[in-house]
C-alpha cells in the first residue's frame, strides 16, 4: 500500500494559525450545546459584517447575510461575481453532539438521593457517561414565557454532576453482560444532591433541591416540561500528547468542521460564486425536526437570496441555483487506531496526520441512506487541494460489514447539486472526550478555504 506524506511534513503555522488553534479550544469549551455553538458563531458573524436576513434589502457585490434558524441553526452567505441562479458554493456541518437529555419529568428522590432521569441523545456507548464530571446546560421556558437559561458545572466555583457506577467488587453479574447491556438508557441517572436542608415531610431531599432551583432561577417543578437542558462532560478541551499534537475535546464531531468552515468563510470578501455556509442541528438523530437537515431551510435561504438578488420571487431559478451548486458535506471520520484495527479496512481507512479526509460514499453495508459523490466532483476536489499544497486522503466508515454512518450529504444532494463529505479523522468518536489531530485541523481550514474561493 502506497504512503502517503504527513500533512506535518514541511507544516508551517502562521501566527494567525497559532491563534486560531486556542480559539478553536475556547469555542470547543464554550459551546457545548447547538444553541451555544451557533450564538458564538453568530456573534463571529455579526463582527464580521454579515447583518441578518431580515434587514437585508438586497443581495450582491460581495455583501454578508446571516440566518438564525430557531437559534440551534443557521446560515452565512456572501454574494459572489457570478448570478445566484448559477449555483453557490456550500459547505454544511452540523452542531448538535451526542449527549443526554433531561426528561420531561426528570426529578425524583430514592432512599435519600435525588436524581434527574435522562434519555439519551444520538449515538452513544452508555457506559462511557458513569463516574465522570458532567455539566448541565441548557434552557426553560418559565409557564409565563420567560426564558432561563442555566449553565452548571463549568466554573470552578460550580459544583459538578455525575452518574454513578457499580463497584467492581459487586459486579459479578453485570460484568457477565454484553458492554452494551451493562449500563442501560434508564440507569443514566443524574445524581443532584442528599441535603434535606430542613425540609419536613415526603421526598425532603427532592424538596431541597426544588427551592434551590426556585431561589435561583425561579423554576418550578412543572417547568421542566418547557424545557432543554442537555449534560455533557465538564471542563475545558485542551491540547493532548507530550508534544501536544492532538487536540483532546468533548463535541469534536462535528465541531470541528463547523469551526473550520467558519475559518474559512470569515475572510472572503468578493467570492467568484457566491458562497453559503450552513450549521445544521439534529444530525445525531437523523437530520428531523425543523432545524435538522430534511427541513426546507437551506431551500427557503437561497429563495430569499434569489428575490433580493434579481427583486422577484421566481421558484424555478431556486431549482436552477440548487441543482448547479457544489457542496461539501463537512463531517468527521472515523480516525484509523491499531488498537482497534480489526474493523478497518486499512486500505481505505482515515489516518491522523495525513490531512483531510473525502470520503466518496457512507453509509453502512451496501451503501444504504448514502450519497455516493459522482467521480468528476471527486476529481475537482482533487485538483483543487494539490493546487494549493493541502494533504488529502480518502476513507470509508470502516470494513462493509462492520457497520457504518451517515452524514447531511443526502440531504443537499436531494436537489441535484454536487456533494462530497469532507471532514479529518477523529479517534474516540461519540465519546466525552474525543481526539482530533492538529496538523489536519490546520489542513481542514485551509481546504475549506480553497473550495470556497475556488472559480471552478
Amino acid at each position: 500500500m502506497p504512503k502517503k506524506k504527513l500533512a506535518w511534513d514541511g507544516l508551517s503555522l502562521s501566527d494567525k494559525e497559532h491563534q486560531t488553534l486556542l480559539d478553536y479550544l475556547t469555542f470547543l469549551s464554550e459551546g457545548k450545546t447547538e444553541r451555544k455553538s451557533w450564538r458564538i458563531l453568530e456573534q463571529w458573524a455579526a463582527k464580521a459584517g454579515f447583518i441578518p436576513l431580515a434587514e437585508a434589502r438586497s443581495f450582491s457585490g460581495g455583501q454578508k447575510i446571516s440566518l438564525a434558524v430557531r437559534g440551534k441553526a443557521g446560515l452565512l452567505a456572501i454574494a459572489g461575481k457570478r448570478p445566484l441562479d448559477e449555483g453557490f458554493r456550500l459547505i454544511a456541518a452540523h452542531i448538535d453532539v451526542p449527549r443526554l437529555d433531561v426528561k420531561q419529568r426528570p426529578l425524583y428522590e430514592e432512599e435519600g438521593l435525588a436524581f434527574f432521569k435522562t434519555h439519551y441523545y444520538g449515538g452513544i456507548k452508555k457506559y462511557q457517561w458513569t463516574a465522570l464530571p458532567l455539566a448541565l446546560h441548557g434552557v426553560i421556558f418559565l409557564r409565563d414565557g420567560e426564558k432561563v437559561e442555566i449553565t452548571i458545572g463549568e466554573d470552578e466555583e460550580d459544583p459538578i454532576f455525575t452518574i454513578n457506577d457499580l463497584l467492581p467488587h459487586l459486579a459479578k453479574d453485570q460484568n457477565q453482560k454484553k458492554l452494551s447491556e451493562a449500563i442501560t438508557g434508564e440507569e443514566l441517572n443524574l445524581l443532584l444532591g442528599h441535603d434535606p436542608a430542613g425540609e419536613e415531610g415526603e421526598e425532603r431531599v427532592k424538596q431541597a433541591v426544588l427551592h434551590i432551583l426556585k431561589d435561583k432561577y425561579g423554576v418550578e417543578e412543572d417547568d421542566f416540561v418547557s424545557a432543554e437542558l442537555e449534560i455533557v462532560p465538564a471542563g475545558k478541551a485542551r491540547f493532548a500528547g507530550l508534544d501536544k499534537s492532538f487536540i483532546a475535546g468533548y463535541g469534536q464531531d462535528d465541531r470541528i468542521c463547523s469551526f473550520a468552515a467558519w475559518k474559512a468563510i470569515e475572510e472572503i470578501e468578493y467570492p467568484e460564486w457566491t458562497t453559503v455556509v450552513l450549521f445544521a442541528d439534529k444530525e445525531e438523530i437523523g437530520s428531523d425536526s425543523n432545524t435538522g437537515m430534511k427541513a426546507r431551510y437551506l431551500e427557503n435561504f437561497i429563495a430569499e437570496l434569489l428575490t433580493l438578488q434579481t427583486g422577484t420571487y421566481n421558484g424555478l431559478s431556486v431549482r436552477r441555483s440548487m441543482a448547479n451548486s457544489k457542496a461539501l458535506s463537512a463531517d468527521v471520520a472515523p480516525g484509523y487506531d491499531p488498537n482497534y484495527a480489526e474493523v478497518m479496512d486499512k486500505r481505505n481507512a482515515a489516518f491522523l496526520g495525513r490531512g483531510v479526509v473525502i470520503c466518496k460514499y457512507t453509509g453502512s453495508k451496501g451503501k444504504a441512506a448514502s450519497n455516493d459523490a459522482n467521480p468528476e466532483f471527486v476529481a475537482e476536489i482533487r485538483r483543487s487541494f494539490d493546487k494549493e499544497k493541502i494533504s488529502w486522503q480518502t476513507a470509508e466508515l470502516g470494513k462493509v460489514d462492520q457497520g457504518g454512518g451517515g452524514t447531511i450529504a443526502q440531504y443537499m444532494a436531494v436537489y441535484g447539486m454536487e456533494v462530497l463529505d469532507c471532514g479529518v479523522g477523529i479517534l474516540s468518536m461519540h465519546a466525552p472526550w474525543e481526539i482530533s489531530s492538529v496538523a489536519d485541523f490546520v489542513m481542514l481550514m485551509r481546504g475549506y478555504r480553497a473550495f470556497l474561493t475556488s472559480s471552478v
